[in-house]
């Protein structure tokens, strides 16, 4: 199979950084991309102007790029935070204020995917009170992202990156993803599968394809080690991609990796023209 068969997109919060947030949508047309991600672009604000959700939405549109998924609120990415919805206090309380805005520019865009990252542990706080916490909140972010037609995606991280954050494998991202559709019952809830972070935990990626294609909402690569375009590293990223087709994935694929010394532009250069613009 490999790449041609694959329908991919770039994720604007990681590559072409260079340029500011709404000159990213036409770099990334440029480029051949016809769909894109994003991290929550406001890091300082959950709620920021409706004129700059506006300006955001007219660059997406002028550029012809579709958006395929946008995270709720995180706090400060790239950075130390790492989610807010589990953080009792003023960042959950941040988070819930976010969810209307961001299904709200989900359902505007045409987004039908929304990423919740978890949240670091916090010194002084039962793991037990914020799982509770987590579970009050993914269940209102679940039922915002049903209410415009989308999926809510749970991600895990790796451990060494960030040690705080608890959700550091796969069975565990898969074991929050089914309490949330154990209490919503809507069954939106899916596993991200970041196969960069997964890898940097040492996990067996072919058995997790295996395992969890089926429950799988979106798929992000990067090469590992040093987190570069593929092809950087040692992941066999062609023939995991080709192994999650034959497991029944059909789903996109997000470009989540760093360009190093290169532009963005040139760091996209193993990607081959037809995946870049597969709809």
């Amino acid at each position: 199979m490999g790449y041609p068969d694959q329908r991919f997109d770039v994720n604007l919060s990681i590559l072409f950084t260079e340029l500011p947030l709404l000159e990213r949508p036409a770099a990334a047309a440029a480029a051949g991309f016809t769909a894109v991600e994003l991290w929550w672009p406001w890091t300082e604000t959950p709620t920021p102007p409706q004129a700059e959700l506006d300006a955001l939405k007219k660059a997406l549109d002028d550029a012809g790029t579709e958006l395929v998924g946008l995270n709720f609120y995180a706090g400060q990415l790239p950075g130390p935070d790492r989610g807010a919805l589990s953080v009792p206090g003023t960042e959950s309380d941040r988070f819930r204020a976010n969810i209307e805005v961001a299904a709200a520019f989900a359902a505007a865009t045409g987004c039908k995917a929304l990423n919740a990252l978890y949240g670091n542990r916090i010194d002084g706080v039962d793991p037990a009170v914020q799982d509770e916490l987590a579970l009050e909140n993914l269940v209102l972010a679940a039922r915002a992202a049903d209410r415009i037609g989308a999926v809510l995606l749970i991600e895990t991280l790796n451990a060494p990156e960030s040690p705080r954050y608890p959700l550091v494998s796969a069975p565990a991202g898969i074991e929050v993803v089914d309490r949330i559709n154990a209490a919503t019952g809507l069954g939106n809830a899916k596993f991200l599968m970041d196969l960069y972070h997964l890898s940097m935990n040492g996990e067996d990626l072919s058995q997790v394809i295996t395992a969890y294609a089926g429950r799988t909402g979106h798929v992000q690569i990067a090469d590992n080690p040093g987190r570069g375009a593929p092809g950087t590293g040692s992941l066999p990223l062609e023939q995991l991609l080709d192994e999650l087709a034959e497991a029944g994935y059909d789903g996109r694929v997000g470009l989540e990796y760093k360009p190093g010394d290169r532009s963005s532009a040139e760091s996209v250069g193993w990607l081959p023209a037809a995946a870049r613009a597969a709809r």
